[in-house]
């Protein structure tokens, strides 16, 4: 770790630090069932402060852009982790497919839908995209583990590729956990199909008639259609 890294993080805690809100860190707390301790900052302010900052201090050199953001994911309050996605999207373009497995190491660390909604398909998604060759040794991976934050990564990834999704793997995807009694993974499902169905309408309604899905995930893929 070196000395840009920790000054890096350092003056974004110390921006972060001068907008706190204890009432508002007390409301998030209890609304994600205390899992997590909070600096009580909006969402539109914390991205306005973070888009400020990284205006003024820019994005970190890529080769110390992992190690700062495991720094700020290793913080206790909330906001540095949805602090370390917002410059993850910022410095996307410029990521490598060798940076998917720490990318991917983000999913199954301080989970929650929060965290695995940008990781999935606006990070891990946007990589898969570029380096297609990848999915088998993570996707094809996850929708297989007992994790259910990577199943529903499994599923999400593909939510923004609308008519570049791939079809096959995503039905069979759904079916591998159609059964699934997980309230995340039931509403991941629903909400990848109600999306796609933007696309393809009558793949997924052929899809719903002939399978059996949850009440849950028929509700949500049907809200639309």
């Amino acid at each position: 770790m070196t000395d840009a890294t920790n000054s890096y993080v350092q003056e974004l805690i110390n921006l972060y630090s001068k907008h706190k809100d204890a009432e508002f860190a007390r409301w998030s707390n209890n609304y994600f069932r205390n899992q997590f301790d909070f600096l009580g900052i909006r969402t539109p302010i914390r991205r306005k402060l973070t888009k400020q900052f990284i205006k003024e201090i820019g994005l970190p050199p890529k080769e110390e852009l992992k190690d700062v953001i495991f720094m700020l994911w290793d913080l206790p309050e909330r906001e540095y982790q949805k602090a370390a996605l917002d410059i993850i999207e910022k410095a996307k373009k410029d990521l490598t497919k060798e940076d998917v497995s720490w990318l991917a190491s983000l999913i199954v660390k301080k989970s929650w839908w929060d965290t695995v909604d940008v990781l999935s398909p606006h990070i891990v998604g946007y990589m898969f995209s570029k380096h297609g060759e990848l999915i088998p040794s993570f996707a094809d991976q996850w929708i297989e583990d007992e994790n259910i934050w990577l199943q529903r990564s499994a599923i999400l990834y593909q939510l923004k590729y609308k008519d570049k999704t791939d079809e096959e793997r995503l039905f069979r995807y759904i079916l591998r956990r159609a059964d699934s009694d997980e309230f995340f993974v039931q509403k991941a499902i629903g909400w990848l199909l109600r999306e796609y169905a933007k696309t393809r309408p009558e793949s997924v309604r052929s899809f719903i008639a002939n399978h059996s899905l949850k009440p849950l995930s028929k509700r949500e893929a049907l809200k639309h259609l």
